[in-house]
This record gives C-alpha cells, sequence and structure tokens, in this order.
C-alpha cells in the first residue's frame, strides 16, 4: 500500500497544533504537561513561558503551587536533561528512561566503572537522602569522602544518572533557587503511588510523544526520548497507528486519531523559551527551524536560544534586558517583517513582558524590535 506523503508545511502545521501553538488551550498547568510529555527546564523560568504561549489562561502561582504540593516535579528526565512533568507522568516514565540515563553516564566517562562500586555509591546516596532532602554539594561532599579514590565529578554524575531523584521547589520566583535541595524521587511521591514497570512506561511514553509531536519517525522519537532500540514498542503499537512518509521517504508514525491540518491553516506569533522542547522533538527540526537559522539557534555546547516563530517557523531570536528597575524585551529577527507582522510581534511581545517581568517593573518596561540579523 502507498503511504501518503507529508511535506514540510504539513508537518509543521500538524505539530504546532498538537502543541496548542496554533490556538491556546483551556487545560489546566498539570493536564498541559502530561499533554506535552514534560516541560524542558534547563533554566527555572522557561516551563512557565512555555506554558504561557500554550495556555489562554495560564498565571504564574498555579505552576508553582504544583510544584509546592507535589504534583509536578523538577528531575533528569528525556535526553538526560531537565524537565517539568507531573508527579504521575515521572513515576510513569523514570524507570522506563534509566537506559537513556545510564547511556549518558557512560558516554561522559567511558571508562565505565565497577558495577558493585557504582551500586555501592548509589545505595550510600539512597541512604543519605533518607535523612532528609539535601543539596547535591552536601551530597557530592559525604560520597567524596566514603569513595576518596573516585574522581567527585564521576561520583556526582553517577548519582543523578543512576539514583531517581527530584528537586526540591523553594520559595525562589520560578520555584528553584541555582543551589536547590535534592529527594529521593520515588520516597518524595509515595503518596501518588508505585513506579511503573518499564515496558508499561515505554508503551504509555511513546502514545504520548506521538500525541504531542506526531507524525513522527522512529529516528525523531529516540532522539527526542535519548533512548534506542524503541523499534519493538513502535511495532507492538501498529495497529492503532497511520504510517505517513516525509518528502526524503522517511517512514512516519503517528496515531489514528489524531488530524492532519491543511498546510495553509493560518499560524500566529509566538515566542518560546529557552531549550524548548518544540526544537528538539525531533531529529530532523526543520519542520521547525529552517537549516539556514539553524547555527543562529542551537549553539554549543547544547545551548538553545529562545526563539520567535513567524508563519509556524523559527524565524528569530529574542532577549529581555533588565536594567535596575527597568526591562526591555529586544527581538531579533531574521529576515525582513511585513508591518502586519511587525504589529503582531509588538503586541504578543508586550504581552510576554507583562507575564516575565515582577509587576512592579512593568510600567517601565518596553519592546524593540531590532535590526534584521544576517
Amino acid at each position: 500500500m502507498t503511504m501518503p506523503v507529508l511535506n514540510r508545511r504539513q508537518l509543521n502545521r500538524a505539530t504546532l497544533a498538537r502543541q496548542w501553538l496554533l490556538e491556546r488551550a483551556a487545560v489546566s498547568p498539570l493536564e498541559a504537561s502530561e499533554h506535552l510529555v514534560g516541560l524542558q527546564a534547563q533554566l527555572p523560568a522557561a516551563p512557565f513561558i512555555a506554558l504561557w504561549t500554550r495556555l489562554r489562561h495560564f498565571h504564574h502561582q498555579e505552576l508553582l503551587q504544583l510544584l509546592q504540593q507535589r504534583k509536578m516535579v523538577r528531575a533528569t528526565l528525556m535526553r538526560a536533561t531537565l524537565h517539568l512533568v507531573s508527579a504521575a507522568d515521572y513515576l510513569h516514565y523514570r524507570l522506563a528512561l534509566q537506559p537513556a540515563l545510564t547511556r549518558s553516564l557512560q558516554s561522559f566517562f567511558r571508562r565505565g566503572g565497577d558495577p558493585a562500586i557504582q551500586a555501592a555509591i548509589v545505595e550510600e546516596a539512597r541512604s543519605f537522602l533518607q535523612e532528609g532532602p539535601t543539596t547535591f554539594a552536601s551530597l557530592r561532599q559525604r560520597l567524596a569522602e566514603r569513595f576518596p579514590e573516585l574522581e567527585p565529578a564521576y561520583i556526582a554524575y553517577l548519582v543523578r544518572m543512576q539514583l531517581p531523584l527530584v528537586q526540591v521547589p523553594d520559595q525562589s520566583a520560578w520555584g528553584f533557587s541555582n543551589n536547590p535541595r535534592y529527594a529521593a524521587g520515588f520516597d518524595w511521591l509515595r503518596e501518588e503511588g508505585e513506579p511503573w514497570l518499564p515496558e508499561e512506561g515505554l508503551r504509555l511514553l511513546v502514545r504520548r510523544y506521538l500525541t504531542a509531536f506526531g507524525p513522527a519517525s522512529l529516528r525523531d522519537l529516540q532522539s527526542w526520548s535519548g533512548l534506542t532500540g524503541l523499534a519493538p514498542v513502535v511495532r507492538s503499537l501498529r495497529a492503532d497507528l497511520c504510517v505517513y512518509r516525509d518528502e526524503q521517504g522517511q517512514e512516519l508514525f503517528d496515531l489514528a486519531d489524531q488530524p492532519l491540518l491543511p498546510e495553509d491553516c493560518p499560524a500566529p506569533i509566538r515566542f518560546l523559551p529557552d531549550f524548548d522542547n518544540l526544537l528538539l522533538g525531533h531529529a530532523n527540526r526543520e519542520r521547525i527551524l529552517p537549516a539556514a537559522y539553524r547555527q543562529a539557534v542551537l549553539l554549543p555546547p547544547g545551548r538553545v536560544l529562545p526563539t520567535i516563530l513567524v508563519d509556524g517557523f523559527v524565524a528569530g531570536t529574542w532577549t529581555i534586558r533588565r536594567r535596575r528597575r527597568r526591562s526591555q524585551l529586544l527581538m531579533m529577527p531574521f529576515s525582513t517583517l511585513s508591518p502586519e507582522q511587525r504589529d503582531e510581534l509588538v503586541a504578543e511581545g508586550q504581552q510576554q513582558l507583562a507575564f516575565v517581568v515582577p509587576e512592579e517593573e512593568t510600567r517601565q518596561s518596553d519592546v524593540e524590535i531590532l535590526s534584521q540579523l544576517r
């Protein structure tokens, strides 16, 4: 049977719709985090901006309350990077993602290590955390004293990757300081239930990924998750999937109940935060990020700048400059915008700035479109 071919704009519109970037969704932050399979959270403010740009009536305090109530957590998950996820999804996915975390450890420390010593380090860390949440600096110091023959950086990364941990929220503006305390994840969430077995978690993870990022290839799925060897999981779901091809002939999978939108469907201007998963959700990122702008957005080592979407595609970057009690949103488009696009960009930028800056700074804040970057 011939598989339908989807062009770049069709894939763009399908993904934007599922990411709620064509129309803001009227759902709770908890529901949004589960639909989006987590929110990238290397920077504390990023998940808040990611929700603001996707939801109709999102308030900063809603997410802070969910974190304080242990309904959401900040933890190392997909691609061995920090995400905010619901407590339920942490229990669903954490064991399923362990191979990706182990592979990350091995990529940084290729010499491996004695499994018995690794197990002893993890057990010592677990024992220490049973006394209560602690900063990683304190945990690292105790482990260094217990295992003086090992490199402290290796010990620290081993614990981060092998022991399920969550960060404990504090009273910072965005929920977490630069030196947060850590707790054993499954203990922290004991009232939410028990962790799922890896095979159960993987099947849910794949289905949720396709709901939020599909249609997508096996390579896309593995790039987004950091996992390898997911072909058997996809095959086990094949009866529930539609299969397409992209213009390069790559096989794309999607859930059968997910619609495709017309490629000329209007896409409003949107602001994305640093490291937004929309830019990291596929191995081939050209459905969102044109190849010509890739080096201007994805910076070494692993930095992903905050971006502006125009007609559904990355078309510039933005930053907020603070001086005393005055804030300024600077927008740097990559090419010339029409007068209508400039007006829409300024209007959206003013709303974002009002969300991000403290209320007492709002009256002294403004937005500016800088000269186009080349």
